[in-house]
């Protein structure tokens, strides 16, 4: 596949031509694989899988023109944007080159100069508009930018987006009421349009808005491109008006060019070659009609094919001497120099002197800010948290409740400190998961974008989410502690508070690591209800620890369960006598002694904190690995 693009104004303006190879068995998810059971790193197609996905390719696009990318399903353009974006999921390039002002593309070159909106939006539902381009800015701009030059900037893109109206509305989401679809869809053109990037690329911009809604975004497109940027955008099949709208226009199938020029010359090139548009009949509608593939049975794919061949093959006859590739009418020249200024012109030069982007210090603190803002504005989520804590602690303080100064028995007193350090972890687990994966998307493109790095975000996503773990363990440890009548004394009730502090926040840090680790919510669900109920069931109270075999045995050392548990029972019985009644005697044993029948009793209460630590600390280990190896792919696109 190819392209080159090349800005105006004196800058080298030069051609590509190349084919994309496509490996369609890398693009089938490993867990895929596994439900076929197939291994992952094998596959019976992989030798005869690669084939040409876009193939004799050419063109040539200057900075003020608006390129459209149109076709059928499959035609091509997905991977024709992936390729370049240098995005991995097109296939690789096989031949030939795309160029960006004279030099060869590159990773670096297109993270610096273009801007990629995608096809669904990823933004923060919680956050306004101006706060969501804010925290943008806070991150993208070079950091030589002082405040009030973001906050200008900020609102420059506010109103060259129309956006001002909903400036101070939420984004909102399918859950959350917001803005409207097509001020969602300007918001995220605006996210990537603050850095002021020379080339802006959209992969089905107008995608689930309503006709008007899309022609308006479509004409916000067409203003910006002619504020000296360079748009390629994606689309199906536009309708007549928003065709009207662009200056090029590429038609593909099959990952060949069947039509490349002007917009307005696109019916007199068909007509030219006896395919005349019907009158009253959309342009974009019919022509994507005649070079689709008709899979329907194999006799009209392999007509519908062959026409689309021939098709191909006279058009890149027709411009194969041409410099741009582009195909003119006789008539009348696409006037290419034309370029009429916005009201906010922007400097294009993307290939100026590298400027220092904000570092990893201000990115966290950007971070953090931004997510505590999200977090604490989901009202309806927080009040259900904090009711689900607090109803629990009140239902296990109650059922405990009552008994004043009479002591409760030993195996009532165990149940409940099981229970205790047992029941909240496991509603955290879920919660901690389905929250990783609505925000995995906008946490892969942001990373893919360079807006961040991982340490930053994962300082930021562990320490952000201590203010509400805080509320949550205060909530539901205190209530419980004083109805249970538990040992009296303010070093008990502060021990055992933070013990269990430590063990939820270990069990959050372990549905993160699960999260960030495996593609998809369910499988991150499996395999920490699976550790979770390996801890669970070697923790010492369902069966005694000197009765675990050998597997049970070292998985109970790694159970953080097993340590909150004991923890708590020492310090609710060590060096306390515990009445015990033995018929019709009443006798006192040392609680100490109980805890050793128990093997409850063999590290000291100090080292038990260390334990829970080290463990929270390895589940961070891993969580950090997690993030900085494996891409964090929204489960679609694995």
């Amino acid at each position: 596949m190819a392209g080159k693009v090349a800005e105006e104004r004196g800058l080298p303006k030069g051609t590509a031509a190349q084919d994309a190879s496509v490996d369609l068995a890398s693009q089938v998810p490993w867990f895929e694989h596994l439900a076929q059971f197939k291994m992952p790193w094998t596959s019976a197609s992989r030798r005869n899988s690669c084939e040409l996905g876009i193939q004799n390719l050419s063109f040539k696009v200057r900075s003020g023109q608006m390129l459209a990318i149109i076709g059928s399903s499959g035609c091509g353009r997905a991977s024709l944007l992936d390729v370049i974006t240098s995005r991995g999921h097109g296939g690789k390039i096989k031949s030939g080159q795309i160029w960006i002002n004279g030099q060869p593309s590159s990773p670096q070159l297109v993270r610096k100069c273009v801007a990629h909106v995608r096809q669904h939006d990823q933004l923060l539902p919680n956050l306004t508009v101006r706060e969501t381009l804010a925290f943008i800015a806070q991150m993208r701009l070079p950091r030589t930018f002082s405040q009030a030059q973001r906050d200008k900037r900020v609102e420059d893109v506010i109103a060259e987006l129309r956006l001002r109206q909903c400036a101070d509305t939420r984004v909102g989401n399918t859950y959350v009421r917001g803005v409207s679809g097509g001020e969602r869809r300007r918001v995220s053109i605006g996210v990537q349009l603050l850095w002021n990037p020379g080339i802006l690329i959209l992969d089905e911009p107008t995608s689930g808005l309503d006709s008007f809604t899309a022609h308006n975004l479509v004409k916000t497109l067409s203003r910006l491109a002619k504020g000296n940027r360079l748009v390629l955008i994606s689309l199906h099949q536009p309708r007549s008006d928003i065709f009207r709208l662009f200056d090029l226009v590429l038609l593909m199938t099959s990952g060949t060019p069947i039509y490349l020029g002007a917009a307005q010359h696109m019916v007199q090139y068909f007509t030219a070659i006896g395919y005349p548009c019907p009158r009253y009949s959309n342009p974009a509608d019919f022509y994507v009609d005649l070079t689709g593939i008709d899979r329907r049975s194999r006799e009209q794919e392999v007509a519908t094919r062959e026409k689309a061949q021939s098709l191909a093959a006279l058009f890149l006859e027709k411009v194969r001497d041409l410099d741009d590739f582009l195909w003119k009418a006789e008539t009348k020249d696409l006037d290419e120099d034309t370029c009429v200024e916005s009201l906010t012109p922007l400097d294009t030069n993307c290939l100026s002197s590298p400027t220092k982007m904000p570092g990893a210090v201000q990115q966290f603190t950007t971070l953090i800010r931004r997510q505590i803002s999200n977090d604490f504005r989901d009202l309806p989520t927080l009040l259900i948290h904090g009711a689900e804590a607090c109803l629990m602690s009140l239902t296990i303080g109650f059922l405990y409740f009552g008994h004043g100064n009479i002591q409760l028995s030993f195996m009532d007193t165990a149940a409940l400190l099981f229970m205790i350090g047992a029941l909240i972890p496991f509603n955290v687990i879920l919660d901690v998961i389905s929250k990783c994966y609505s925000e995995r998307a906008m946490l892969y493109y942001e990373l893919e974008d360079g807006l961040y790095t991982t340490s930053p975000y994962f300082f930021a996503k562990i320490l952000g989410e201590l203010p509400e773990h805080c509320a949550y363990i205060i909530i539901y440890g205190m209530p419980t502690y004083w109805l249970a009548n538990l040992r009296p004394g303010l070093q008990p009730f502060l021990l055992h508070f933070l013990l269990v502090w430590l063990v939820v926040f270990c069990c959050r840090i372990m549905a993160l690591a699960t999260a960030a680790l495996l593609p998809t919510f369910h499988m991150a669900s499996f395999l920490s209800n699976a550790l979770y109920n390996s801890f669970y069931l070697t923790a010492g109270y369902m069966i005694n620890l000197s009765s675990l075999w050998t597997v049970p045995a070292w998985i109970s050392k790694v159970s953080f369960l097993r340590w909150c548990f004991e923890g708590l029972m020492k310090i609710q019985f060590s060096g306390r006598n515990y009445k015990m009644p033995l018929g019709n005697f009443t006798t006192a044993v040392s609680g100490d002694k109980i805890l050793s029948a128990m093997e409850l009793n063999s590290y000291p209460l100090y080292a038990i904190y260390l334990i829970v630590i080290g463990l929270s600390g390895g589940f961070m280990v891993l969580y950090y690995v997690s993030l900085r190896f494996i891409k964090q792919k929204p489960s679609q696109d694995w």
